[in-house]
């Protein structure tokens, strides 16, 4: 029975690979044999993802080996995490191959990307249905080396080769820390097998490894989703083209928390780790929504919009909120491939939205009014939802992203706010507090049993959620203060230096020697 279920799983990867292989006798202009095969492996890796999904629901979950000796390499992983992720990198995947036919129609290389595109995906999808440490390091090594090609499709231009460089000197430092990880976890729980390390440390087995092991799995994941002050590569990458941008930042760059959130029970052991992953998420996510506003390109506040989404999808880890950074991981995934995939139209599409009057600048006491409305709303929905009974950190987690929520309260707030925008205002309050909870609590059921529950804080994790909450809180108040200083010396000064990044990557480019540029093919 096992063997069946194998090929079921990899099916979708194996489709995909036939594809690459396809396009390597098809790599030129409008390709008659890599499109078809590509876009049919595609509809194949989604249709046994649902199969897989099936499958797990009748026979539960399950690590699936396709044999003995070297085929013990290829061990499968049936669980609700890896189930979630292959739907979602298989539906997003088939979703880009039918988007990249049409974009890159005409190039001199469309074979060649459409092949690599497909070999980026394989490689995905092994990493998230990984049985043991050898598939999942050989996959999350495979995926940056394929997107590599993906990245350099433009060749000739100096941005995407430097741009691919960086990524490539940080994704090789991220794939030393997890090939250390794994070797520590096999030193310490004496097996390859993923399940077995996470039910050992679910007991409360903690070998000596087991600390330092996690603390490489966390550099690891830091550096996959592109933190602080690692992230200047991911805001350089607009020079591909944009099914790479959508398959990268919908896709890969979840590998991190993927990972995070793979080995949650491992990470549980280690709580002064998990204080970094709050420390460093928490201010990526900060610094990261600040520069977002401050970008004149599209694709380039996109960017930062994904590195402050997974700067709060790390800080979710850090707080143990698993199963919530799980729900994250896919929202975020879906909202960003519509975005870049949507991107050459999103100037007409601003401009051609009606709005309900004016723009409204809050003053002081309109934004005080609109914190206080939004937490009071936050708090009788939430007693709705037995608030009582949720963990401080979702509590606390949902206070920041009701933060979030009073900024745009404050608009509707304003005194020369007109009625209709009053009322949607007030409408996305109450929305986003019901949806929070119900998503939270939906997210809880479905990894009941395969994801752990944020334990009770201690002195420490009490600590970081207060300053979590309270920053989060001091920068959405500012944001809603901002239009009444906005004309003051010092806000172009602040505008200069977000729109920058406070000059990390500017450092990062000097340590590097500024990365002399060579032509390559």
């Amino acid at each position: 029975m096992q063997f069946p279920l194998v090929l079921l799983a990899l099916a979708g990867p194996l489709a995909l690979a036939v594809a690459f292989f396809v396009s390597r006798l098809d790599p030129g202009l409008r390709p008659r044999r890599a499109i078809p095969a590509a876009g049919l492996a595609g509809f194949a890796s989604l249709v046994a993802s649902l199969a897989g999904l099936a499958a797990l629901i009748v026979n539960g979950p399950q690590t699936l080996a396709a044999g003995s000796g070297l085929l013990g390499v290829i061990s499968i992983r049936f669980d609700v995490l890896s189930v979630t992720m292959l739907l979602l990198v298989s539906f997003i995947g088939s979703v880009v191959i039918r988007f990249s036919r049409t974009y890159l129609d005409g190039d001199d290389r469309q074979g060649r990307f459409t092949g690599w595109l497909c070999l980026t995906l394989t490689s995905v999808m092994l990493l998230v249905l990984s049985g043991n440490l050898v598939m999942l390091v050989a996959s999350w090594i495979g995926t940056s080396l394929f997107l590599h090609n993906l990245l350099l499709h433009f060749s000739g231009r100096t941005g995407a080769i430097r741009a691919a460089r960086k990524k490539f000197i940080v994704a090789r430092l991220g794939d030393a820390a997890l090939v250390f990880a794994a070797g520590l976890l096999v030193v310490g729980y004496e097996t390859l097998d993923i399940a077995t390390i996470l039910s050992v440390a679910r007991d409360g087995v903690m070998p000596v490894s087991a600390f330092w092991a996690a603390a490489f799995i966390a550099l690891a994941a830091i550096l996959k989703s592109a933190q602080f002050p690692s992230h200047g590569w991911l805001t350089e990458v607009m020079e591909t083209p944009t099914p790479v941008s959508a398959l990268l930042h919908a896709g890969v760059i979840n590998a991190g928390g993927f990972l995070l959130i793979r080995f949650a029970d491992v990470m549980l052991l280690a709580p002064g780790v998990l204080a970094v992953l709050v420390m460093v998420g928490g201010f990526t996510a900060l610094l990261g929504g600040l520069a977002m506003l401050a970008q004149p390109a599209v694709k380039t506040s996109l960017a930062w919009s994904t590195i402050a989404q997974m700067g709060f999808m790390i800080m979710q880890c850090g707080l143990a909120l698993f199963p919530l950074a799980l729900l994250h991981v896919v929202a975020h995934s879906l909202y960003k491939a519509h975005a870049f995939l949507a991107s050459g139209t999103a100037v007409e599409t601003v401009v051609a939205l009606q709005r309900p009057g004016p723009i409204a600048i809050p003053k002081a006491r309109a934004v005080a009014r609109s914190f206080g409305l939004a937490l009071v709303i936050y708090a009788a929905i939430g007693f709705g939802f037995g608030i009582e009974s949720k963990s401080p950190q979702a509590i606390a987690l949902g206070a920041m992203l009701i933060f979030g929520v009073a900024y745009l309260l404050a608009q509707g707030l304003a005194d020369a706010a007109p009625r209709a925008l009053t009322r949607r205002t007030a409408v996305y309050a109450l929305a986003t507090s019901v949806s929070y909870f119900a998503l939270q609590t939906g997210a809880s059921r479905v990894t009941a049993g395969a994801l752990p529950l944020a334990p009770s804080p201690g002195p420490l994790e009490w600590v970081l959620i207060v300053l979590a909450v309270s920053s989060f809180g001091l920068v959405a108040f500012a944001q809603a203060m901002f239009p009444l200083w906005s004309n003051h010396p010092a806000a172009a000064g602040l505008r200069v230096h977000l729109s920058n990044g406070v000059y990390a990557n500017a450092v990062f480019d000097r340590l590097a020697g500024n990365w002399s540029i060579r032509q390559t093919s």
